[in-house]
C-alpha cells in the first residue's frame, strides 16, 4: 500500500516518521512511504550476500533521530517493518530503516563505535495495541510543545523549545531546545512534570541540527542537506567565501536555519589545491606606464586581473599567472617591464569557441512561423475584373505570349466565380 492510496483507504500521513496510519474501524494498521523519511539512505548492498552479522538494524525514529539495535529474538525483520524496541524507560516504537551490511557503513560515517558499545534489544514486531498507543502519543506532540513554550516564556528562560517527541509507550518524552547560553531548567522540568505526567528529557541542539528536524526547501530548489543526507556537521566560517571569492552578501550566504550553507564547503578543497599555482601578491606590480594593482583571480582560466586605480576594476587587464611570476622576478631584480601583457610572444592562435552552434539552436525564435505572402488578394483583383468585363458583353483579354484569333478561344481563361451581383438588375435612378 502507498501514498496515492491515501484519501481511499482513510490514511493519516505522519511527515516526521514517514509513514501513514491506515484504520479499517477495527484495528490500526502503518504503511511506510518509500522515501518520505529524513536522511533516508539507499541500500546499494541489497543483491549482494552479507558478510557480516545480520542482526543489526537501523531503526528510525521522529525525523533524524535513528538508533542501531540488536535482533535477540531471530525475527524475520525486513525494511519497513514497524518494531517495539528496548528504550529507559518502557519501550519505544520505530521503523527498519537498514539491514545487512550498509548498517555497518553507516555506523563507521556517524561515527558509532561498535567495539564498546552495548546494542539494544529489538523485542517484537508491532501489534496493533501497540500502534494505536503510539499514534496517540503522536497526537500528543504538538499540543505539548506549545504549552512548554508558553511556560518557558512564563519562566523568562532563553530558550527556544523548537520539537517534542513521544516515546511509543508515552512513558517518556524529549524536549528539543535551543539556546545559546547555559540554561537552569530545573524549575522547568518540575511544571513539565506535574503538567504532562511522562518523564522529562531536555536535549539540545544547535540551529543546522533544527533545520534538519524541521526540513524545507533550499534556495536551490532541493530539499536541505540537513534533512536529507548530512549527518554530522561541519563548521563553515567566511573564509570558506573568501576562497572562492564568493560576494559576501549575508543574505545569501545564510540559509534557512540562520548560519553559513554547508555547501559553502563542498568544493573548498579544490579551490585551495587550484590556488597553491597562484602567486602570492604582496605589493603592486611595477610598469613603465604604471603600477598595477591585483583585482581579481579568475581560478578557472587561470587569469589574474590588475588595474592601475585600486578601488576601481573598469579598465582591469587580464594577465596570465606565467607573466605574473615573470614580473615578479623583474621586480625583484629593480627592473620595470614596458607592457604588463607580453604582446612580442603572443602569436595569433585561431581560439576555437566554448560552444558548437548547432543548426538554429541559438535561435529563440526558430520555431516561429513566417509570415506567408498575400496571394489571395492578387487573385481577388484579377477575378474582380474579369467579371467587370464579363458584364460590360466584353472578352477578356488574350494572355500574353499567346496567339488569339476571333472564333479561337484563350488557351487559358481566368477562373469562374460566382457573383451574387451578376443576375441582379440595376436600381430606376431618377434623373434631375
Amino acid at each position: 500500500m502507498s501514498c496515492d492510496n491515501c484519501k481511499k483507504n482513510n490514511c493519516k500521513l505522519n511527515i516526521g516518521r514517514g509513514c501513514c496510519f491506515i484504520s479499517d474501524g477495527e484495528d490500526t494498521k502503518v504503511s511506510v512511504c518509500a522515501g518520505g523519511s529524513k536522511l533516508n539512505a539507499y541500500d546499494w548492498l541489497e543483491d549482494y550476500p552479507n558478510n557480516k552479522p545480520d542482526d543489526i538494524f537501523e531503526i528510525q525514529f521522529k525525523n533524524t533521530r535513528k538508533g542501531y539495535y540488536r535482533n535477540v529474538n531471530d525475527l524475520p525483520l525486513r525494511k519497513g517493518d514497524i518494531v517495539a524496541v528496548e528504550s529507559n524507560p518502557g519501550y519505544d516504537v520505530g521503523i527498519v530503516s537498514l539491514s545487512g551490511d550498509i548498517v555497518y557503513k553507516q555506523m563507521k560515517k556517524t561515527g558509532f563505535n561498535t567495539a564498546n558499545a552495548e546494542f539494544k534489544k529489538i523485542y517484537r514486531k508491532a501489534k496493533p495495541a501497540d500502534i494505536e498507543k503510539w499514534q496517540e502519543a503522536i497526537a500528543l506532540e504538538h499540543p505539548t510543545m506549545i504549552q512548554s513554550r508558553q511556560i518557558a516564556a512564563d519562566l523568562n528562560l532563553n530558550m527556544k523549545i523548537g520539537d517534542v517527541e513521544y516515546q511509543g509507550g508515552k512513558l517518556k518524552a524529549i524536549f528539543y531546545y535551543i539556546a545559546d547560553e547555559r540554561v537552569d531548567f530545573r524549575e522547568l522540568i518540575k511544571i513539565f512534570a506535574e503538567r504532562f505526567r511522562i518523564r522529562i528529557e531536555m536535549r539540545q541542539i544547535g540551529a543546522r541540527q533544527e533545520a534538519g528536524r524541521i526540513g524545507g526547501i533550499g534556495s536551490c530548489g532541493r530539499e536541505l542537506c540537513c534533512a536529507s543526507w548530512i549527518s554530522n556537521f561541519v563548521s563553515v566560517t567566511t573564509n570558506s567565501a573568501r576562497v572562492q571569492e564568493i560576494s559576501l552578501n549575508p543574505q545569501k550566504l545564510a540559509g534557512q536555519c540562520g548560519k553559513l550553507k554547508c555547501c559553502l564547503i563542498y568544493e573548498l578543497d579544490t579551490y585551495i589545491d587550484a590556488r597553491k599555482e597562484f602567486p602570492r601578491i604582496h605589493a603592486p606590480l611595477e610598469a613603465m606606464d604604471a603600477n598595477y594593482h591585483l583585482v581579481k583571480t579568475d581560478i578557472f582560466n587561470r587569469t589574474m586581473y590588475f588595474s592601475s586605480d585600486p578601488h576601481s576594476a573598469v579598465a582591469s587587464i587580464p594577465v596570465s599567472i606565467e607573466r605574473v611570476n615573470e614580473i615578479i622576478r623583474m621586480n625583484r631584480k629593480g627592473k620595470k617591464v614596458d607592457n604588463l601583457v607580453d604582446y612580442s610572444n603572443t602569436a595569433k592562435k585561431e581560439v576555437e569557441p566554448d560552444y558548437r552552434n548547432a543548426v538554429g539552436e541559438d535561435s529563440i525564435t526558430r520555431f516561429d512561423s513566417g509570415k506567408k505572402p498575400r496571394k489571395n488578394r492578387n487573385r481577388k483583383n484579377q477575378s474582380n475584373g474579369n467579371n467587370d468585363n464579363n458584364r460590360k458583353g466584353e472578352r477578356p483579354a488574350p494572355i500574353q505570349g499567346t496567339a488569339s484569333k476571333d472564333n479561337d478561344p484563350p488557351k487559358r481563361q481566368p477562373a469562374k466565380k460566382n457573383n451574387k451581383y451578376r443576375n441582379k438588375k440595376p436600381k430606376n435612378t431618377q434623373q434631375q
